[in-house]
């Protein structure tokens, strides 16, 4: 695999929060439907308390706080990697910048975008918030209409799976598997919707998210039979 393969490549994850701080944020007609679903997940746990924990992980209740994206480049003969979080308070305008992003700065003939578990979550839930935030779907994300070879997700978890489909494999277990450092130095998932309504700390969400491109970058490299990134040669960028 050559450089001009890997510079088409966007490595992407994104945070998720609840939509709102509180179940009783919540107008009366969402506040009976996540009662519905909290059923469905788990009827012995109570529905505040459910929401609290995992409203954050469905489209239709939670929202988006931060989309990493990481972008392979050369640095003078060497592969590197420029990493970018995006963050903000108001949904939209991140789904906006996110978009402007990829159709101003790729070329989305020929982008591919990659993620840990991205067809199961990353892909669909940002085309889900797009939609309900009235923001265009950039036709790099698009389904519709497409054939399966059309379409330019890359799943590392697929990947790993060889067809497997009861398997699950989380991020931090595969990058211990190849030896990669833990990108989990920090935080983990289940905390970000505190760290956003409790610490107000948005800076601190869009580093963990970083990490993870990071991680997925170098877990991509070794799937494919690549050298791995040395630290020196990933750089973050505000």
């Amino acid at each position: 695999m050559n450089f001009d393969t890997l510079k088409h490549l966007v490595f992407l994850d994104i945070e998720t929060v609840r939509g709102k701080a509180s179940f009783n944020e919540l107008s009366e007609r969402m506040q009976q439907l996540w009662q519905k679903k909290a059923l469905q997940l788990n009827n012995e746990v109570n529905a505040e308390e459910l929401y609290y924990d995992k409203a954050g992980i469905y489209a239709e209740f939670g929202k988006i706080v931060c989309i990493s994206i990481g972008v392979f480049y050369l640095k003078g003969e060497q592969l590197a990697l420029r990493v970018k979080a995006i963050t903000n308070d108001d949904e939209k305008a991140l789904l906006e910048t996110f978009k402007s992003l990829v159709t101003d700065k790729f070329d989305e003939r020929k982008l591919k975008y990659v993620a840990h578990n991205g067809k199961e979550f990353d892909f669909p839930y940002i085309c889900r918030r797009m939609l309900i935030n009235g923001v265009q779907i950039p036709s790099s994300l698009q389904l519709s209409g497409k054939k399966p070879w059309e379409i330019q997700h890359i799943d590392t978890m697929e990947l790993w799976k060889f067809g497997d489909f009861k398997s699950f494999t989380s991020l931090d277990l595969l990058s211990a598997a190849f030896d990669i450092p833990t990108p989990k130095d920090d935080i983990d998932g289940s905390q970000v919707s505190s760290v956003y309504y409790e610490e107000d700390n948005l800076v601190r969400i869009g580093h963990y998210c970083n990490k993870d491109v990071a991680t997925t970058a170098r877990v991509y490299l070794k799937m494919n039979g690549l050298d791995d990134l040395q630290e020196d040669f990933i750089s973050y960028v505000s």
